[in-house]
């Protein structure tokens, strides 16, 4: 089986729908499984950790989980036109993985949510591709050959996936959003397998 990894860090919940809607896009690969995990919150009291197992939810990634994937789709919620400090945190604690080369050659996709249309969801799918170039990861987005991102109301970009979780937190995924977090999904399991 060809695992891809569907990494994520989610406050409110949407990313981690995003996450789920990617994980179908990916099973829908033959001979291609999703392997979701979370990275937990960080603490801003320095030296505190959190327990190695979440009270719910998706598991806690490991730096095994990325060694050994053979594609990753990475998302985050928006901060300030950025990724969140726990995903951050975490790629940042991955220079073992960089010096072993464990990441070179691996297709990689990214996905983001925020508050508002204009909140910053290019600018944090670009931030977050950086790292994942470092890596030498070969980054993925949405082609146009996906009709929904001509007719999108509301998420969905060329450099991948994307929710529009409104002003007040409230908006669930719609079927566009759905659809492109499948499709990214999809992309990146079908471009995993191939290269194996």
């Amino acid at each position: 089986m060809t695992e891809i990894l569907v990494l994520y860090y989610s406050q409110s919940g949407h990313v981690s729908s995003m996450a789920e809607q990617i994980a179908r896009g990916i099973e829908n690969v033959d001979d291609c499984t999703a392997k979701i995990r979370t990275v937990p919150a960080i603490s801003t009291v320095c030296e505190a950790t959190e327990d190695s197992i979440p009270n719910q939810g998706h598991l806690y990634a490991s730096h095994d989980d990325l060694k050994n994937c053979a594609g990753l789709v990475l998302g985050s919620p928006t901060r300030f036109g950025n990724m969140a400090a726990p995903l951050k945190y975490f790629i940042d604690q991955s220079s073992d993985l960089w010096l072993s080369g464990s990441l070179i050659g691996k297709p990689a996709a990214l996905f983001t949510s925020t508050g508002s249309l204009h909140g910053g969801q290019e600018s944090t799918l670009l931030s977050m591709m950086l790292p994942l170039m470092h890596h030498g990861m070969m980054i993925m987005g949405l082609p146009y050959s996906e009709s929904e991102l001509m007719t999108t109301q509301d998420g969905g970009t060329p450099y991948g996936a994307s929710h529009l979780a409104g002003s007040d937190n409230k908006r669930r995924l719609s079927e566009t959003e759905a659809k492109l977090c499948r499709a990214l999904g999809h992309r990146v399991a079908t471009t995993a397998k191939a290269l194996k």
